[in-house]
């Protein structure tokens, strides 16, 4: 079986989202929701370069008015869904939160304040773990220092090679002195958290590269690392890379995964890798069971029965366009795209939501959601991986063996259901 199919960091994948027909209230979307405990996510689509390895919705480029427009609307976004929740009679409770992107450090120091304002009109932002996205050129001194003020326990870093070559490689024309200079920011101001993207699979990259990355990236000792497959989409960069390169990155991974378990790392999951005690964050917040409110052109949001976003592109020419729309919207009172679960997706999302991570499924959380055990959902699927020595049982967690996370972008795409495959398999990436 291809070790990479697909990264899985969502199900239903948002190209299995379609036009809602009628356009769903926001209101009725989240009626009857439970509101306990939710993740508020702020999308910013900018960044100062596309890198060839991305098929992010982002754009390069934007000139300082378009910034400011993107940030009205969100501001006029976030009055919306504040009413749709407020609607419900009762309080609305976030556990954590994110900014993502794109690169939301594309923004200003003024314009960060401006959107930990915006974020600030939700309950608990402040007091509740805060996620940010930043890079190496645009990590400067005045944009960390307001979002530590502003409350971020964590800042991620895309630094994906340490070696320049790579970079290019890669189509990240960075420099090591820059991405130095950059951790060393983030150090001097001071996060709880650290984390540092490696990319593995890069043309040219050797085990003796790797290694070289991953030790530069350990003598920051970051709390948490997140080694990523290569992958080659459509409308990047790198699309027309032919090269077959699945043992390589396999090989890569089980270097890169070894070297920081003997460096004290715990693993998490395929990708991710931290050291024991940090990133906890003391969040309540579980992606199987609560909801997640998505603010900006690109972010999904996530209800039990519905998940719902704006339209997606790669092309440069539809992400402005679709930027353009939202920068204009005055209506933010409905969801225009998305996908409806039912009993089966729900039962799917939460099976692959839980057995991608190293802590793995819970049975009796399952059981008591779904009123059955997983085996009698998808008895043939558990025994294919088991037959392939991916699971064990122990008392009452269903978990990835090693080997079993080593195949996690095979694993998770194997439990999609027909419905969503035919969706994605029929969507038309633009």
């Amino acid at each position: 079986m291809n070790p990479y199919e697909a990264y899985v960091y969502a199900y239903p994948h948002k190209t299995a989202y379609r036009p809602l027909e009628p356009l769903r209230p926001l209101r009725d979307v989240w009626a009857d929701e439970p509101l306990d405990t939710l993740f508020l996510y702020l999308h910013v689509p900018f960044c100062e370069m596309r890198c060839g390895f991305c098929n992010l919705f982002t754009r390069t480029g934007a000139p300082e008015e378009l910034t400011r427009a993107y940030l009205d609307a969100l501001d006029r976004q976030a009055t919306a869904v504040l009413d749709a929740l407020g609607a419900q009679d009762r309080d609305a409770a976030f556990e954590t939160a994110a900014f993502g992107g794109g690169t939301p450090t594309f923004l200003n120091a003024s314009e960060l304040e401006r959107l930990c304002d915006i974020a600030g009109r939700f309950p608990g932002f402040g007091a509740i773990p805060l996620g940010v996205e930043t890079s190496p050129a645009t990590a400067t001194t005045d944009r960390l220092t307001v979002l530590a003020e502003r409350g971020t326990s964590r800042i991620s870093i895309g630094v994906q090679s340490f070696l320049d070559e790579e970079a290019r490689a890669a189509v990240r024309p960075q420099k090591r002195a820059e991405v130095e200079a950059a951790l060393d920011r983030i150090r001097a101001v001071g996060f709880p958290t650290l984390n540092i993207d490696l990319i593995y699979g890069i043309d040219g990259q050797t085990p003796a590269t790797w290694t070289h990355s991953l030790d530069a990236a350990l003598a920051w000792r970051p709390e948490e690392i997140y080694l990523y497959p290569l992958y080659v989409r459509p409308k990047t960069g790198l699309e027309h890379r032919t090269r077959e390169w699945d043992d390589q990155r396999l090989s890569l991974y089980r270097i890169g995964r070894d070297h920081l378990l003997a460096e004290g790392y715990e693993q998490v999951s395929m990708r991710m890798f931290r050291l024991p005690g940090a990133a906890a964050n003391g969040t309540e917040y579980c992606c199987q069971t609560d909801g997640m409110v998505g603010l900006g052109c690109g972010a999904r949001s996530y209800t039990s029965r519905l998940h719902y976003s704006f339209e997606y592109a790669v092309e440069t020419r539809l992400v402005r366009s679709i930027i353009d729309e939202y920068v204009a919207e005055k209506d933010f009172e409905f969801a225009h795209v998305g996908f409806e679960l039912d009993d089966d997706e729900r039962r799917r999302r939460h099976l692959i939501q839980s057995l991608l991570q190293a802590s793995g499924l819970d049975l009796g959380l399952y059981r008591s959601r779904f009123d059955a055990d997983p085996h009698d959902h998808f008895a043939a699927e558990l025994r294919s991986f088991d037959d392939r020595g991916w699971l064990e049982t122990t008392g009452e967690v269903l978990r990835l063996t090693p080997e079993g996370l080593a195949y996690s972008d095979a694993i998770g795409p194997a439990l999609f259901s027909p419905h969503v495959q035919a969706r994605m398999k029929s969507y038309k990436v633009r």
